[in-house]
């Protein structure tokens, strides 16, 4: 069988079995982080301007956005992914470089509430979605990252292959699915290395793409069976030739969903490991920022490549610049929302603090990315000693994982403010029982 055979074939099963505990318990982790992201990210652009510009889809149709407008399903899936990936607080599946909450979680949302699926059938959605395009995006592995960007292409699987699953399609037009998203799948790195909205229209795109994949399989469209593993297919026009039977070895036996990492800041995740590092180092030692001379943070190239950012002037920018997200920590003890603010980005002393940066690429741990993300970091006091601290991996990362109380905070503090208390107080706790509702629209009624 083809990769994507394969691929569909455990899919397509899925729906019929009986999952662990421990898999669905991690479905719903991923649910409620998502909606922390989802919510913040819904009330500004480019969502907001989404709504504007997709108006002839909206107030209509079985699915809704975030806020609870009607819409199309696909638009629905656009507009959703697109917002959980605007405030940078979505998950990370880190061996695939690849955000998969933001395209898969909003297409079999927008799926199951077209259908009016169950929970349970909504979240084993999001469990076929997450194994098959972790496998792809990690198959693809760095080679694909240097020029793409993984959310937009390995996404549009995770929608595909979600959308596909709460529509219940057999393995065939599964598979069917899964190769028209292929030939959808999208999104430059280079969209982002500059001040855009682009980064999350890719989530966006891929989660329309995936969605619409999968309802065009199900009425009869048909995919090149070989268009992942075929000679000029995926594997060798966006990556180096990979293994797919590697990839596809532990299908239903290992699951990924339960080995994500969840944001504790709200910017890029390749920022984690120096800010984590530069904190624990500050605490270690007891000292103001006032008494530091100089910062020496060395970590992995991509890292440096798409945050290593020393003049950002906008939100987007800071979020995706390492001096600025360190010296805020350093300065503020966190890097929340409240980091990019307009008078954050215009603070004096951040900006002082930057120019007493420095970066570089560690050999050594440029050479564990992707299945590491780690930083060392190098304080000099104005005494003149200089202190050491190794950042291993990231909080939030697996080996240091958020815990189900820390979620639930994370949720809080993302969508108190914009649904209120009361309401996302009830959300949240609706979302913990998600596999006991017998149809997805009772969630937010």
């Amino acid at each position: 069988m083809t990769a994507a055979q394969t691929f569909a074939e455990f899919g397509a099963q899925l729906s019929y079995r009986d999952l662990a505990p421990e898999v669905i318990h991690h479905a719903k982790r991923a649910v409620v982080d998502w909606y922390a992201a989802l919510l913040p990210g819904a009330i500004e652009a480019p969502a907001t301007l989404l709504e504007q510009a997709m108006a002839d889809d909206l107030d209509r149709g079985p699915s809704h956005l975030a806020m609870g407008r009607a819409a199309t399903p696909r638009t629905a899936a656009l507009i959703n992914a697109a917002a959980a990936h605007t405030v940078e607080v979505d998950d990370i599946y880190r061996e695939a470089i690849y955000h998969p909450g933001a395209p898969t979680i909003a297409a079999a949302l927008a799926m199951a509430q077209a259908q009016n699926a169950s929970g349970l059938t909504f979240l084993k959605a999001v469990v076929a979605g997450y194994e098959i395009s972790t496998r792809i995006g990690a198959a693809l592995g760095r080679d694909h990252y240097r020029y793409w960007h993984n959310t937009g292409t390995v996404g549009t699987f995770g929608a595909a292959a979600a959308a596909a699953s709460v529509l219940q399609l057999t393995a065939l037009p599964y598979s069917h699915a899964l190769c028209t998203g292929a030939t959808f799948a999208a999104g430059l790195q280079q969209a982002f290395r500059m001040d855009s909205m682009s980064k999350p229209l890719h989530a966006g795109h891929a989660a329309q793409a995936g969605l619409m994949a999968a309802q065009m399989a199900a009425s009869g469209i048909t995919g090149s069976q070989d268009v992942i593993d075929g000679e000029a297919g995926l594997g060798q026009a966006m990556g180096s030739g990979p293994d797919w039977s590697a990839a596809t070895r532990t299908l239903g036996e290992v699951f990924h969903i339960n080995s994500m990492t969840f944001k504790n800041h709200a910017c890029c995740g390749h920022t984690f490991a120096p800010i984590d590092g530069a904190l624990a180092l500050q605490k270690q030692l007891g000292v103001p920022v006032r008494s530091i001379r100089h910062i020496r943070l060395a970590t992995y190239r991509p890292a440096l490549d798409v945050a290593g950012n020393f003049h950002p002037v906008t939100a987007a920018e800071a979020r995706f610049s390492v001096p600025f997200v360190v010296a805020t920590a350093l300065l503020y003890g966190s890097v929340r929302l409240a980091a990019f603010t307009t008078e954050r980005l215009a603070d004096p002393a951040i900006r002082e603090l930057m120019g007493r940066i420095e970066l570089t690429v560690d050999p050594e741990l440029d050479a564990a990315f992707p299945g590491q993300r780690a930083a060392r970091v190098s304080i000099e006091l104005d005494s003149g000693e200089t202190h050491h601290f190794f950042q291993p991996t990231r909080h939030g990362d697996p080996e240091a994982p958020l815990s189900d109380g820390d979620l639930s905070d994370k949720f809080r503090e993302l969508v108190n403010p914009v649904l209120g208390e009361s309401r996302a107080a009830q959300l949240l706790e609706r979302l913990w029982r998600l596999e006991q509702y017998t149809q997805i629209n009772q969630l937010e009624q």
